[in-house]
């Protein structure tokens, strides 16, 4: 499991201060302004303190230890920050989507594997996961009708409707 995690992209500067605006990839926007420290690589490697972070309008603007003029700002535009996984609050039970990346989907009651996850996206509804097998993409629905049950070290255990997967079986 990575230990560092996309939390956010620096997508624009304000004000002449060294000020950056950036796009949240948190659960919340919340969840990234309590973060004190990001990083400018995904290894850990380049830490950079977070003096303030506020929320607005979709975006969490902040300043960053040791960017204190809108040139240096804007050499970063186009970033992408890191977080430490221990830093980002996770409910019991809970699990990052980097985490599901990898792991087969598996029917709960054969046991026949439908692929991996390649990609999870939200569609605003409830996330889907994109299942590959073969070079073939199938969109997944990540809600619980369809989700007996994720074990990071298994796979994720699905109950699919006939149709969903080209081989999915009759459920009866």
């Amino acid at each position: 499991m990575k230990q560092y995690l996309e939390a956010c992209e620096i997508i624009n500067i304000r004000g002449l201060k060294g000020e950056v605006k950036v796009d949240c990839f948190c659960d919340s926007l919340d969840i990234l302004c309590d973060i004190k420290t990001l990083y400018f690589d995904e290894n850990g490697n380049e830490p950079v303190k977070v003096i303030s972070a506020k929320p607005y309008k979709g975006f969490v603007y902040l300043m960053l230890d040791g960017v204190s003029d809108a040139d240096h700002a804007n050499k970063l535009r186009g970033k992408t920050l890191f977080a430490h996984r221990d830093d980002i609050p996770v409910e019991e039970g809970g699990y990052f989507i980097e985490d599901l990346l990898g792991l087969s989907v598996i029917d709960a009651q054969t046991g026949k594997i439908y692929g991996t996850i390649s990609d999870v996206f939200n569609s605003g509804a409830s996330d889907i996961y994109t299942v590959t097998k073969d070079g073939k993409d199938n969109l997944f629905p990540a809600v619980s009708e369809f989700i007996e049950e994720i074990d990071l070290e298994k796979g994720v255990f699905v109950r699919p409707i006939p149709g969903m997967f080209d081989e999915a079986e009759e459920i009866e």
